[in-house]
């Protein structure tokens, strides 16, 4: 199974891009992003950002993806 998680960039470089999530950073490909801009929140897939999305859907997500990955006891 795959997933793609949102990331927010932090940082250009022409075509590449540099993207933090939950305090990881991470190189990712923008070629497929039309112009992104440093603050756009990125959904990420396998080292390359393949959309934008809003701050809004982008924190709800990361919180989803935090309760699914917590332990549950």
């Amino acid at each position: 199974m795959c997933i793609a998680v949102p990331m927010k960039l932090t940082a250009i470089d022409g075509s590449t891009g540099f993207a933090e999530s939950d305090g990881v950073t991470m190189i990712v490909n923008l070629m497929l992003v039309e112009n992104p801009s440093v603050g756009d929140y990125l959904i990420v897939h396998a080292g390359c950002a393949i959309s934008k999305l809003d701050e809004t859907a982008a924190l709800e997500t990361l919180e989803t993806l935090k309760r699914l990955y917590v332990k549950q006891e």
